[in-house]
């Protein structure tokens, strides 16, 4: 490329040269040499680029001679040429070639410039001017070489169009057409940079689509794909021009508010997306909800950079996903304790499976009446080797955010079929064990078959299994492996033989159209109910309503957290036929479960000591 630069501009200098040789010879400025003179001569006519002289030596610019290539390219002869202005043979879109004469006058040693060549048809030929000054005497002289660069101009602006058609490949989502990651990478910063200017908030916000994945693969990809667009469009008009709004990848959209100067305008800005985003879409002729959890981030409140304010915002979202979704969350110091935490538990919990840290511990099921044990249920238990004990309520919920409560559960499971095996096997009484199955366990596993194969393995009936399922696990329409429905996989587990029960009634949908559609076992009354049985009279209608209502049934009920006289007594003149809590009984290892498996009432005094226990720590 270089050598080819080079041979160029050697080759300009002597077309310039022969070019300034002729007019010389012309002016009778130089008689000798007559024969060298009239090979320069042939070569300035016949040579395939226009080449011309000017005089400047007062600034007239006047066109002492054009070799024949610019005469015929031009339209005009060279007497024509003499008589006009350089400025109505060379001028740019805009009629008049500033840069070029501001050049000759300055009188450079060389001059190179792209300007437009105007024809006698009015044509403009896009031409390269390349040139040399020569003083001869008190006059100066230029020598002009003219190229066409039209084919050259053209292909520079197709490559400059396919150049920003790859960046606008680059910088946006061809799903969505939105800008994507590279773009709010390339222009986040300079935002902030004006906010710090101008003195001005700056509002990241973070959208998680609520249960995207479940859209996803129960209704296919293509439809996922239409309803991203969609969302795309709806979130892009619910913001002003100037506001950024980014397609980060998946179902993840960031939208980057500007020059905010009250925190009303991103409380408005959050609420115009949720209500746009809770419109049904249009799919294929069916309609679809989604929601979003959003996270807000503020600049400099929150954070001073770009990975600040995104990193603050993700947790923020975090916290819209815990409080129920389809909302919105500042963020605060508080949330990023709590994510932090969450991700230490996660990763806590994985070494756990591994180093088999988790046990389980059986609590009794206990008839009110006699106080005979009934069935067992089967509960998760961690120890952690430095932290000791750590109780359910702090890793269940993120077992099942991250989709660890699918092997936790199989651990669970598989314990207490093995646990049952052993019981029988030493002759203890047999009582079906009661093992809670996650809503995620059901949608990810195919539990029918790990049931059927665990019990086959150690020769127990799936009929000494009682699943409890909440009330979303088993009345939401979710899909899960190969397109099967939550209630297609719950009836697989009837057809098993296990029986079914709801856990903690009373607090999801409890909706009796689908207790009539489908075969329930046992209703478990929440413990939030029977706390205040005996003092709050809501309560108590509430517990009365769901005993009565199971006997109408022919659905059995059992009472959850009883820990004191006055509720199990009130119980029992409800009709509530088994109860479980402390009171009753505590959860025991393995070990110590035999106690509870012989047969015989439970003697309730012995409870006591541990119920003091419980209040005196706050258990």
């Amino acid at each position: 490329m270089v050598a080819f630069v080079n041979r160029f501009a050697l080759g300009s200098a002597v077309l310039a040269l022969l070019a300034l040789a002729i007019p010389l010879w012309r002016l009778g400025r130089r008689r000798s040499g007559a024969g060298v003179l009239g090979t320069y001569e042939a070569v300035f006519a016949q040579s395939p680029h226009g080449m011309l002289v000017v005089d400047s030596s007062s600034n007239s610019f006047e066109i002492v001679d054009a070799n024949l290539a610019l005469q015929r390219s031009l339209g005009y002869d060279l007497e024509e040429l003499r008589q006009m202005p350089l400025q109505r043979i060379f001028s740019d879109d805009g009629g008049a070639p500033e840069a070029l004469l501001a050049q000759l006058r300055e009188t450079p040693a060389r001059l190179l410039i792209e300007t437009g060549q105007r024809c006698r048809d009015e044509r403009l030929v896009h031409v390269e001017i390349s040139g040399y000054r020569i003083d001869v005497g008190a006059r100066s002289l230029f020598a002009l070489t003219t190229r066409d660069i039209t084919m050259r101009r053209r292909v520079e602006a197709q490559l400059l169009e396919k150049q920003h058609h790859l960046d606008h490949l680059a910088h946006h989502d061809q799903l969505t057409g939105l800008p994507n990651r590279l773009f709010l990478a390339a222009h986040l910063p300079g935002a902030i940079d004006e906010a710090k200017r101008t003195g001005a908030m700056l509002a990241v916000l973070f959208l998680d689509l609520d249960r995207f994945k479940h859209i996803n693969d129960s209704r296919g990809h293509a439809t996922g794909d239409k309803l991203l667009k969609a969302v795309a469009q709806r979130i892009r008009s619910t913001t002003r021009t100037d506001d950024i709004v980014v397609r980060m990848g998946g179902d993840e959209f960031i939208v980057v508010l500007k020059s905010v100067t009250t925190s009303d305008q991103i409380n408005e800005t959050a609420s115009r997306i949720t209500d746009a985003l809770a419109a049904p879409v249009l799919i294929d002729g069916r309609p679809l909800v989604t929601t979003a959890s959003i996270g807000v981030s503020l600049f400099p409140r929150d954070g001073s950079n770009m990975g600040e304010l995104l990193r603050q915002s993700d947790t923020a979202m975090y916290q819209a996903k815990d409080r129920g979704r389809n909302n919105f969350q500042l963020f605060s110091p508080v949330m990023e304790r709590k994510l932090k935490e969450r991700i230490a538990v996660e990763s806590s919990l994985r070494a756990a499976l591994q180093a088999k840290q988790l046990d389980v511990h059986y609590q009794p099921i206990v008839d009110i009446e006699s106080h005979r044990v009934v069935a067992l249920e089967a509960l998760v238990r961690w120890r952690h080797p430095t932290h000791g004990f750590i109780p359910p309520g702090r890793f269940v919920a993120v077992a099942e955010e991250t989709g660890l409560i699918v092997p936790i559960g199989e651990f669970v499971l598989e314990h207490a079929i093995e646990d049952a095996a052993r019981w029988r096997a030493s002759g203890a009484a047999a009582v079906p064990i009661s093992v809670n199955i996650s809503a995620v366990q059901l949608q990810r596993s195919d539990l029918a078959a790990t049931i059927a194969r665990l019990t086959r393995t150690h020769g127990v009936s799936p009929g000494m299994l009682q699943l409890e399922l909440t009330e979303s696990a088993l009345f939401q329409r979710r899909e899960g492996r190969n397109g099967e429905s939550s209630q297609d996989a719950i009836a697989r587990l009837r057809e098993l033989g296990a029986r079914i029960a709801i856990d903690d009634f009373g607090t999801g949908y409890s909706s009796l159209s689908y207790l009539k559609q489908w075969r329930v076992d046992y209703l478990k009354i929440d413990r939030s109910f029977v706390r205040d049985l005996v003092t709050d009279m809501s309560d108590l209608a509430i517990v009365e309503a769901i005993i009565a209502m199971a006997k109408h049934l022919n659905i059995e009920v059992v009472a959850e957290g009883i820990e004191g006289w006055q509720q199990l007594e009130k119980l029992r003149q409800l009709g509530c036929p088994y109860a479980q809590g402390f009171l009753l009984a505590r959860p025991v290892p393995y070990e110590q479960c035999r106690g509870y498996l012989t047969g015989q009432p439970l003697d309730l005094t012995c409870q006591l000591p541990v119920l003091h226990e419980l209040e005196a720590t706050g258990s």
